[in-house]
């Protein structure tokens, strides 16, 4: 009887001790497991992005970020994004000097109209953002490499592409503090500006070859129309421009002010352009000419730069030419 109880309490020692080394062994490996479910769903949270070519998946926060338009260039930047990688301002050496200091380091990417495919893959993006208008031919071949979001075109209202770009950078919230502040800047103008809105405003631009009179779907006619000003009868249609204006049109380019801007690449064309026509008597016979109220302004903010960053510094223009 003493040795059958001695074998049962030993049996059920190691029964015991078995049960707790099992139930130790589940413990760790609850302990180990849920955390590294937790870390896998923060990396693995997505969202889609409808855009003009499609839909897009993109996983969490894109941190390498490729631009392939000069105005979501100034999206990113306002959005507190540098991108590893964009295409090359139209001017400027390779930026346009007002971004220059805060794309020290980003790697060029050839142009908008032929951007360099080995060298966005190269720097294996998170994401890429470009435009249908330039760059629908190679889209395919984009999005083999990251996720790609397109927008629509360039022309007229900047603030569409802006809103796609913080919602594709997933960051809606600070794109939206981006617009209400410069809301708030169009607001300020207003109220200081008060019957001066009822100027008639003229745009002109001198190009190598051509000349071009401005009108209100262009980056600088939206921003004029959005403030309140007036624009010149030959001025107002909803189109980006006059193309090909000839020197019996010089008249159409009359108004209360006048703002030119001349689109140089360093060749000398459009400076030519620009010399020519400014020294034509008919345009120093102009009522705005005589009066000194004609401004030549920059090519790239009144422009080709076309972004957020761009419409803070034609304000900035609008203010010192016109309100002080």
């Amino acid at each position: 009887m003493r040795r059958a109880s001695l074998k049962f309490i030993l049996f059920s020692m190691m029964i015991t001790l078995v049960l707790a080394l099992a139930a130790c062994g589940n413990n760790s490996e609850e302990e180990t497991t849920e955390p590294a479910e937790n870390d896998n769903e923060e990396t693995t949270s997505s969202y889609i992005v409808e855009h003009a070519m499609g839909s897009t998946e993109i996983a969490g926060t894109p941190e390498k970020v490729v631009i392939l338009t000069n105005e979501g260039t100034e999206a990113l930047l306002a959005l507190g994004v540098t991108p590893v990688g964009a295409v090359t301002s139209w001017t400027g050496d390779p930026w346009y000097e007002h971004i220059s200091e805060d794309m020290e380091g980003v790697q060029e990417l050839g142009t908008e109209s032929e951007p360099n495919l080995e060298a966005i893959a190269a720097l294996q993006p998170d994401l890429i953002i470009g435009n249908k208008m330039r760059q629908e031919a190679v889209y395919e071949q984009l999005s083999a490499i990251a996720p790609t979001v397109f927008a629509e075109s360039l022309r007229g209202n900047w603030k569409i592409n802006f809103e796609l770009y913080a919602e594709a950078l997933n960051k809606t919230e600070e794109g939206e503090q981006v617009l209400e502040d410069y809301a708030a800047r169009i607001a300020a103008f207003q109220e200081e500006a008060g019957d001066l809105l009822d100027l008639e405003i003229s745009m002109v631009r001198f190009l190598g070859g051509d000349v071009r009179i401005y009108q209100k779907d262009s980056f600088s006619g939206v921003i004029l129309e959005e403030i309140g000003f007036n624009r010149p009868e030959s001025q107002r249609a909803d189109e980006l421009a006059i193309m090909g204006a000839t020197k019996e049109m010089i008249p159409d380019m009359d108004g209360d002010i006048l703002f030119y801007f001349t689109y140089e690449t360093g060749d000398g064309e459009g400076s030519n352009v620009e010399e020519e026509w400014l020294n034509d008597p008919l345009f120093q016979q102009l009522p705005v000419v005589e009066r000194g109220d004609a401004h030549k302004v920059s090519d790239a903010i009144w422009n080709t730069a076309g972004g957020v960053l761009a419409a803070h510094l034609m304000i900035d223009d609008l203010e010192s030419k016109i309100l002080e």
